[in-house]
């Protein structure tokens, strides 16, 4: 059965399982909905970089810190599609793109729906991430033809107020709910190692798992340290286990929503990678930049999904029903 209705109680109590119980119990609901050994490859372009005037703490984009990374106009639609293709080369299924920007102007909308219909021309999904949106904005997106839109939560509502100042949990709330009611896909999740508590990580699950409708994809963030970010002196390192521990309360709580292993990636190990896709981890960003931060090699994916014999596919496909 699929709720929306989890409180943080038994949410905590799912989480403090026994590891191998925590383990057992994520994978028997992953296998009721995916095939567990499909892992989704997307890619994530930067489409517009640097100069956002969001003051999000963690971010290497934000124009409030010096960071080195310098702002960048939105990028044209040939070198978008240009990319699209290799990553469609290289075995992404998804083809994602972000803007950093508050939220996008709708002079740029022609442009970024010449973007999304050249990607799904080539037979990949199409998902963006552009800050916060208008209902009207929505419409001409989904029109389009935009399968999913990426709106992190980030992390709880009580921690939120830590880590940024120029929006609220609420505005990001209502741009999941714009979006929903237009009709696209959400992926929508977190980060992990901005100087959040285990009790945040929890409710920051339960929050997403309380929407009207689960988000179809979950991304799960591991913080990367950027010098001169507010975050860098709260952060602290991600105990492996609590990751596998939040992977699978992500899957127990939404069972047929793709979790994907995000950001981070390069300071985990094979082990604990085939850890997360063990506790219903089933989708990875490929390609050796993701926006601005370092991701393992292609070949490294695709040796590592290999020793595992493990595949790549679309991976929202549910298993199918057992006869």
């Amino acid at each position: 059965m699929i709720r929306t209705d989890w409180t943080l109680e038994e949410a905590r109590a799912i989480h403090a399982l026994p590891l191998p119980d925590l383990i057992h119990r994520a994978q028997s609901l992953h296998r009721a909905h995916f095939d567990p050994n499909v892992v989704e490859q997307a890619s994530l372009l930067s489409i517009k970089t640097g100069g956002c005037p969001e003051d999000c703490g963690y971010c290497s984009q934000s124009a409030h810190h010096d960071t080195g990374v310098k702002a960048g106009k939105l990028m044209d639609v040939q070198d978008v599609l240009a990319s699209a293709r290799r990553a469609k080369a290289a075995g992404a299924q998804r083809f994602c793109m972000g803007a950093a920007w508050r939220s996008p102007k709708d002079r740029d909308l022609d442009a970024l729906c010449a973007m999304i219909r050249g990607v799904r021309d080539l037979g990949m999904e199409t998902c963006m991430t552009l800050g916060m949106l208008t209902p009207a904005q929505v419409t001409r997106l989904r029109e389009a033809g935009l399968d999913f839109y990426n709106h992190n939560i980030d992390t709880s509502p009580a921690h939120y107020g830590r880590i940024a100042s120029t929006r609220t949990m609420q505005d990001r709330l209502d741009t999941l709910d714009h979006v929903r009611r237009g009709g696209i896909r959400l992926c929508c999740g977190g980060i992990l190692g901005i100087g959040e508590t285990e009790e945040d990580r929890i409710a920051m699950l339960v929050l997403l798992a309380n929407l009207e409708r689960h988000p179809e994809s979950v991304p799960i963030n591991l913080w990367q340290p950027i010098a001169n970010t507010p975050v860098e002196r709260m952060a602290q390192p991600v105990e492996p286990f609590s990751l596998v521990r939040a992977v699978a309360l992500a899957r127990i709580l939404m069972p047929q929503s793709v979790v994907r292993l995000s950001a981070g990636r390069t300071g985990m190990s094979d082990t604990l990678q085939a850890l997360c896709f063990l506790a219903g981890a089933n989708s990875i960003f490929v390609g050796d930049v993701l926006l601005t931060t370092e991701n393992p090699a292609s070949w490294q994916d695709a040796e590592l999904l290999a020793r595992l014999g493990m595949r790549s596919d679309v991976a929202q496909r549910p298993a199918p029903e057992p006869a």
